[in-house]
């Protein structure tokens, strides 16, 4: 199947959505809105995330609620909240506010990483899910809360490369691959962490089936080519996954066969 075929037809689902794009993009840092427009643009990206509780919901100042294309799905995220009860209410906030049940579920656990609550974001999964959202919970790289996760009606998980904004690329990868492996008909969206498109790569490359991102691209030199180079990296980390990568081998082995060799 040529490189064209196998795009066309390897779709991302999320909670009955089909996308064609892998790469989820963020809005915050941007310096301009019209940064952000051709970052987005230069993306290809068909999801958008919004922080419910940095933006005016209602519209009564301008924010980048009033520059995204109206194409992107939007995808209210729960940054800034530290109990389950605060992102409960948050959610609940996004859905009436923006007219979708998805939601990015963060709650944050300690203010210098960044890193998440695993239990309270646990204890806001069981409670949104229930409540009939589509939640995508941001947590760290850990299978047995990811299966806790997907057991609490979690469409998907959302386990951190790094800590948010820390541009580090995926400082365990032997983790993503467990829980790829252990977990073969969940979705995977690695969240946080991200600097640069080979990051984006591994990360497709160990079986992830998003990436989202928005620092990497925001506070680059260039914001549209990085989001250009990140579309392509995922694209790129994606295709070889699929492919299947030789074996790693102690020793050479050579290309051609012995068979056949002039003397």
């Amino acid at each position: 199947m040529s490189t064209a075929a196998v795009a066309s037809t390897d779709r991302f689902e999320i909670g009955g959505r089909t996308f064609s794009s892998r790469l989820i993009i963020g809005t915050g840092k941007y310096r301009t809105f019209e940064e952000m427009k051709a970052a987005h643009r230069a993306s290809g990206a068909e999801i958008v995330t919004v922080a419910v509780r940095r933006v005016p919901l209602d519209r009564s100042s301008e924010s980048f609620l009033d520059h995204l294309d109206p194409a992107l799905q939007v995808l209210p995220n729960t940054a800034g909240c530290y109990t389950a009860a605060e992102a409960i209410r948050t959610a609940r906030l996004a859905r009436e506010a923006l007219g979708t049940n998805l939601i990015k579920l963060e709650v944050i656990g300690d203010q210098t990483t960044l890193f998440p609550d695993n239990e309270q974001t646990l204890e806001a999964a069981r409670v949104l899910a229930q409540e009939g959202f589509v939640v995508l919970p941001y947590f760290t790289d850990d299978l047995i809360m990811a299966r806790k996760l997907l057991d609490a009606g979690c469409p998907a998980v959302m386990p951190l490369a790094a800590p948010i904004g820390s541009g580090l690329g995926i400082q365990n990868p032997a983790n993503l691959r467990i829980m790829r492996e252990q977990l073969p008909d969940a979705t995977i969206i690695v969240d946080a962490g991200v600097g640069t498109a080979s990051d984006a790569a591994i990360a497709m490359e160990l079986g992830a089936d998003a990436v989202l991102m928005n620092t990497a691209i925001a506070e680059a030199r260039d914001p549209a080519r990085m989001a250009r180079a990140m579309k392509l990296g995922i694209e790129a980390g994606r295709l070889a996954y699929v492919a299947g990568r030789m074996e790693k081998r102690l020793y050479a082995s050579a290309s051609s066969p012995a068979t056949g060799v002039v003397r």
